[in-house]
């Protein structure tokens, strides 16, 4: 498979990539922490091209980025309030909600009762995401590799396994988002990254 990159500031950029997902291929394109990999949210052969590329293992979720908080509902089921106010502080944002999963999720996306969701702080990505609804996304990366904070990353890793790359430069953070699971009585993180553990409880509290 031949690998293209095309700059996210390019016309082609959006028509390209969307033609690429109603395909069932995968993209990868820059969030607003490390470059993702992603596919359709509710196509099972999609998600199984990510584990294949990313060589990862099947029995790890693939968290959704979402577009706006208003489309929580159609991934998500009977969300916490808890969820709501972090996702009123935080988000968009380095923040990745775990919430109760809606049963439409395919079992690929996520063999758990659970799914992780998330509205980045990108422009063009949220662009992206109004137009093609949920997306499955992880770092652009082989598993257990440093995730790519640029599209020449990408290349340099997956090459050859997916046929679109939008270049959105270089992000010099690299942080991924913090991990907040809100399934339970009280959040609990799963991952401290971008959004630490303390501005979260103050959150909650207030």
């Amino acid at each position: 498979m031949q690998t293209k990159t095309i700059p996210i500031s390019s016309s082609d950029a959006l028509p390209v990539a969307l033609k690429s997902l109603l395909k069932g291929e995968l993209i990868a394109f820059p969030t607003d922490t490390v470059y993702g990999i992603g596919t359709l949210a509710f196509n099972a052969t999609g998600a199984a091209k990510i584990y294949a590329a990313k060589e990862r293992p099947p029995d790890k979720a693939l968290p959704i980025l979402l577009a706006d908080s208003e489309d929580f509902e159609k991934v998500a089921a009977n969300i916490p309030e808890m969820a709501r106010i972090l996702a009123e502080a935080f988000l968009p944002g380095a923040l990745t909600l775990i919430l109760p999963k809606h049963p439409d999720i395919p079992e690929a996306i996520s063999s758990l009762e659970t799914v992780g969701v998330r509205i980045p702080d990108h422009e063009f990505t949220r662009t992206l995401l109004r137009a093609t609804g949920p997306m499955a996304v992880t770092s652009a990366n082989i598993s257990g590799k440093d995730s790519p904070i640029s599209a020449a990353e990408v290349y340099n890793q997956l090459n050859g396994r997916l046929p679109l790359i939008l270049d959105g430069g270089i992000f010099k953070n690299g942080v991924p988002s913090t991990v907040a699971d809100c399934t339970e009585e009280e959040v609990k993180i799963l991952r401290e990254g971008s959004i630490s553990k303390s501005a979260i409880l103050k959150s909650l509290a207030r």
